[in-house]
């Protein structure tokens, strides 16, 4: 158990590292949607690996651990999900931009 511990410990500045170099290449394709698509895409994809390769083998097996692992999740902010925008949301930002060009 303390094996785990120092294990997560240690994970968490490597990750902020990775997650501050996601949010820099972020910012300097902030005006390529297509390149923050491709971003969000990699990410999605980086999500559904390690859930289905890591995450959904290694969860508890039996009732009792299952609860403490549920509780757990719930405890400390929820479930991870990845939203998608959704087209319809999409065409209605691209009227708003139309319609301000228009305006200017």
């Amino acid at each position: 158990m303390e094996k785990e511990t120092v294990k997560k410990e240690n994970s968490v500045p490597q990750l902020q590292t990775i997650i501050s170099d996601i949010k820099v290449i972020a910012d300097k394709n902030s005006d390529d949607p297509l390149q923050l698509l491709s971003l969000l895409r990699q990410l999605e994809q980086i999500h559904r690996q390690i859930r289905t390769e890591m995450f959904e083998t290694s969860l508890p097996e039996t009732r009792n651990d299952l609860y403490q692992f549920v509780k757990d999740i719930e405890d400390k902010g929820g479930w991870p999900y990845i939203e998608r925008m959704k087209l319809e949301q999409l065409l209605q930002n691209l009227e708003l931009e139309i319609a301000e060009e228009s305006n200017s």
